[in-house]
């Protein structure tokens, strides 16, 4: 498999990125949320996603010199207006405002609507993390799945992400669509030839299946859960709505693409009642107790959220980021 180090990664993303619009320093921060994305091993929303970003800058739906600004300020809670910018670098803004927050008031809370999408949730976890903050967040998206027990799109396979801080760096990270499979998962693996490992959705004969490219072709993706990720689903679209008076997922399907999305970002400070030396404590304890797990096959190891993460991201420092040549050819070629 060919493997590209993170700086030529970033290189070319910058390069397309001031072409299409970007001043310098936007570009440089913007390639390099991209080229994480897939240091990090989530080459769905890295590299993978890049050229469909870059078709709505063409298209006019991102337009790269909007900047999310306060709308709503009470204390500890925000709302914020992300004017269709560019989605990661707005909610890297939001993030950062609700960690400000928190460490001021304990909690931190930035409501962000009309923003686009913000790639890889699992970004902002991270953030909150290295500034020692517990991060909460999630997005809606465009309808993409149908409420459980029915057949057409209605609800969203809207990312959540839970951070918890270690000292270590070796945060605790969850990032999860709502679905059973994100669709940039699900266009991950069919782009590799591979199979999902279990069922992620129907095909065209209404049965379950592991197939990717027939789940993409039908859209009923699998809540995960089934009832419950359906309903979580809905619950974080309302509070989301509720707390921007944005976009809610069935307003953002009569838009045509996938923008003026609503998220939400909080950011907790445990320094507020806890030592970091207690909070290590507590969270390494946890996690060594998981990872002392009898795993279901001998020799296998079980590990605890955001461990391959960082795994990935030693592993892909040293040997290269695995590409896609078919995508990477075609940013070489833009």
């Amino acid at each position: 498999m060919l493997r590209i180090s993170y700086e030529d990664m970033v290189k070319e993303f910058k390069r397309v990125l001031v072409k299409k619009g970007f001043d310098e320093k936007g570009a440089e921060d913007a390639a390099s949320i991209f080229a994480q994305n897939s240091l990090a091993g989530v080459y769905s929303h890295g590299l993978n996603r890049f050229p469909r970003v870059v078709s709505y800058l063409e298209k006019g739906e991102i337009n790269p010199d909007n900047k999310a600004t306060c709308e709503l300020a009470m204390g500890a809670f925000e709302r914020w207006n992300g004017h269709r910018g560019f989605g990661p670098l707005n909610a890297k803004i939001a993030m950062d405002r609700a960690c400000e927050l928190a460490k001021q008031y304990g909690i931190g809370i930035v409501a962000l609507g009309d923003n686009n999408h913000w790639m890889r949730g699992g970004s902002y976890g991270w953030q909150a993390a290295d500034q020692g903050c517990i991060g909460i967040c999630w997005s809606n998206t465009c309808p993409n799945m149908p409420a459980w027990g029915g057949v057409d799109k209605k609800i969203g396979n809207n990312p959540f992400i839970m951070a918890i801080p270690r000292s270590s760096g070796n945060h605790v990270v969850i990032d999860c669509a709502v679905s059973q499979f994100s669709y940039g998962k699900m266009e991950d693996c069919r782009l590799k030839g591979q199979q999902l490992p279990v069922p992620g959705g129907y095909d065209s004969n209404g049965n379950l299946t592991t197939d990717p490219a027939e789940i993409e072709k039908t859209w009923r993706v699998l809540p995960m859960g089934y009832w419950k990720g359906s309903g979580i689903s809905i619950a974080l679209d309302i509070i989301a709505t509720v707390l921007t008076n944005g976009n809610s997922v069935q307003t953002i399907g009569t838009f045509g693409d996938e923008v003026g999305l609503t998220q939400i970002m909080i950011a907790i400070d445990p320094t507020k009642a806890n030592s970091v030396e207690l909070t290590d404590e507590i969270v390494d304890k946890i996690v060594a107790d998981v990872k002392s797990s009898v795993p279901v096959k001998e020799g296998q190891e079980v590990y605890y959220p955001g461990e391959l993460e960082t795994k990935n991201i030693l592993d892909n420092r040293k040997n290269g980021i695995p590409v896609v040549e078919e995508k990477w050819n075609e940013v070489l070629a833009m």
